[in-house]
């Protein structure tokens, strides 16, 4: 009978390092897919790029444009398929480098303790200034005086009468800009009848927006800002998605839409040839 460790206990332990755990791009993918979410669903919730949806889940966060903006969008996308986010960022921190350190506040105060004290001001250049600045005026001033004196002489010889040519012209009146019109539904002949024409206009701030034809291509997917405009058509069909309903105005073959969306609401809309109505 042997008295130590049985052979049992020389087993070799399970690997339950960090590297054994999904990375972050596939802990995301793999939450969205047990939640039944497309890609299409968390960038529409989430105003995120398609592109980069895809790009995060393949672990590539170069089209993030940076650390910072990786962090935010590995967090928005996380809350959207239910995931804390707190381990991802964690993890994404130790296999990029981490956070940057603080700058250390000794420093400052040491540039702050060997600044140079103030020197009072130097009264003797600002007087010698001061008396080349009076002996200039009296000079420019009896140059002047001999000047105004000639030109009134010449002025006696030559007459007073003024000429024509002199007289002031009389200011033309600037006709004033036609004001700039909103469309009505008297445009509705202006918009071609065998086509359907969308007008999206961001009035009242900026607006992700997406729109597709009727064989669902892509005509625009971007930022619409504040002030902007775009104009889609079709021959039969304009599906759209908006990001922040509450800041966009539609015109659909010409006549507004009057649909009280909410800001910050995400609407996805479908316009067909004739009247306005949402498909």
């Amino acid at each position: 009978m042997s008295i130590g460790n049985s052979p049992e206990d020389e087993r070799p332990f399970e690997d339950v390092s960090k590297e054994a755990r999904p990375t972050v791009g596939r802990a995301l993918q793999q939450a969205r897919i047990a939640a039944g979410l497309t890609v299409d669903d968390v960038s529409s919730a989430t105003r995120v790029r398609i592109a980069i949806v895809h790009a995060i889940e393949a672990d590539d966060f170069a089209p993030c444009g940076g650390d910072v903006y990786a962090r935010g969008h590995i967090r928005t996308l996380a809350r959207a398929v239910h995931l804390d986010p707190g381990p991802l960022i964690e993890r994404y921190d130790a296999e990029h480098g981490g956070r940057p350190a603080p700058t250390p506040a000794a420093p400052l105060f040491e540039a702050e303790r060997i600044r140079p004290e103030r020197r009072g001001p130097n009264w003797t250049a600002a007087m010698v200034a001061a008396i080349v600045a009076v002996i200039g005026f009296v000079g420019f001033t009896a140059f002047k005086g001999g000047d105004s004196g000639n030109d009134a002489k010449s002025q006696v010889a030559e007459g007073a009468t003024p000429s024509a040519k002199s007289a002031s012209p009389t200011p033309k009146k600037d006709k004033p800009a036609p004001p700039k019109s909103e469309p009505s539904d008297s445009a509705i002949a202006a918009a071609p009848q065998d086509k359907v024409t969308v007008q999206v206009s961001a009035p009242n701030g900026r607006s992700w927006i997406s729109a597709k034809d009727h064989n669902g291509r892509m005509l625009f997917d971007g930022l619409l800002k504040k002030g902007e405009s775009k104009t889609f058509q079709d021959s039969s069909k304009i599906n759209l998605i908006l990001g922040d309903a509450g800041a966009i105005q539609l015109y659909v073959n010409g006549k507004k839409i009057e649909d009280d969306f909410q800001p910050g609401a995400v609407e996805r809309l479908t316009y067909t040839k004739g009247d306005p109505e949402v498909g």
